[in-house]
């Protein structure tokens, strides 16, 4: 077997079958600034680029830092992790996500520029709760807040911050909206975190699975889904009786339920990038059910 590429490794540890979870809410937020006339490409692009940067890089530290903390071990059971498992330095993976962070911030430099002070807000503290998410003296991840920050800057932050960038103004719908791709991203996370809880008790890593349980994350995960899958409907039917195609994800919605309560450890896997395409299911056939009549 040939030795994979710096590229390569690179391009695994960014976890890509998860990065839905950073466009699915640019592509709302930008489906509610057409609705109401706002639409702008370059802000788009540089919401999408910018988001996608801060997911990556996120994740470049979460590979770091989780093996500096010893939460990655041998023991591991899902997707191999590049410092881990030695395909690349630790000095090499820093760099990395200081890099990706790097080119967010390039992205959001325009975007600041456009949008003013309210755009430096929500890109600073999305790098910084990115580095805090494994790293640092109290990451997010270890203290059980995980849910929470996934929720709140995949969700109607992304959201609404895409449609401020587009429009310049702040619409409490598109925040509100934000919920639908937050919960579903929070579903990613709680599957990871699910499959992972034995191996976190040892890393003191004090996920809501590690402290309530296989039980508690598997009703999580189907709250988060079914709450999801409402909130787009119910806010989507406020602008365009349309919305009603996200019902169509149900039926996968359903299938995904039902195995996460039937698999558990290295089967759990799959789960993750199948949570991501119902993500990015469900953001396509609501943004065509919210822009009928526009496009």
């Amino acid at each position: 077997m040939s030795t994979p590429s710096l590229g390569q490794i690179l391009f695994e540890a960014a976890r890509p079958r998860t990065l839905p979870a950073g466009l699915a809410p640019v592509v709302t937020g930008t489906a509610f600034a057409i609705v109401d006339g706002g639409f702008h490409l370059l802000a788009c692009l540089a919401a999408a680029l910018g988001a996608l940067a801060i997911q990556i890089g996120t994740n470049y530290a979460n590979d770091y830092f989780d093996n500096e903390k010893g939460a990655d071990t041998n023991d591991r059971i899902g997707p191999r992790r590049a410092t881990q498992a030695g395909l690349v330095t630790p000095a090499t993976m820093r760099r990395a996500f200081i890099a990706a962070f790097a080119i967010a911030v390039v992205f959001g430099s325009y975007l600041v520029w456009r949008g003013g002070w309210p755009v430096v807000a929500i890109g600073v503290s999305a790098v910084i709760c990115g580095v805090l998410y494994t790293g640092g003296p109290k990451p997010l991840g270890y203290l059980g807040l995980g849910d929470v920050f996934v929720l709140v800057f995949f969700g109607p932050v992304a959201v609404a911050g895409t449609h401020y960038v587009q429009t310049l103004t702040f619409s409490p719908l598109a925040a509100v909206a934000g919920l639908a791709p937050g919960l579903l991203s929070t579903a990613i996370l709680t599957v990871n975190n699910l499959r992972d809880r034995h191996t976190d008790v040892g890393a003191n890593k004090r996920t809501l699975a590690v402290r309530f349980g296989a039980t508690f994350a598997r009703v999580e995960y189907t709250v988060v889904v079914v709450l999801g899958l409402a909130t787009a409907v119910i806010t989507g039917l406020m602008v365009n009786r349309g919305a009603w195609l996200v019902l169509a994800c149900v039926p996968m919605a359903v299938g995904l339920v039902r195995r996460v309560w039937r698999t558990d450890g290295p089967a759990l896997n799959p789960m993750l990038g199948a949570t991501a395409r119902l993500l990015l299911v469900m953001t396509a056939v609501g943004t065509v059910g919210l822009l009928q009549g526009w496009l």
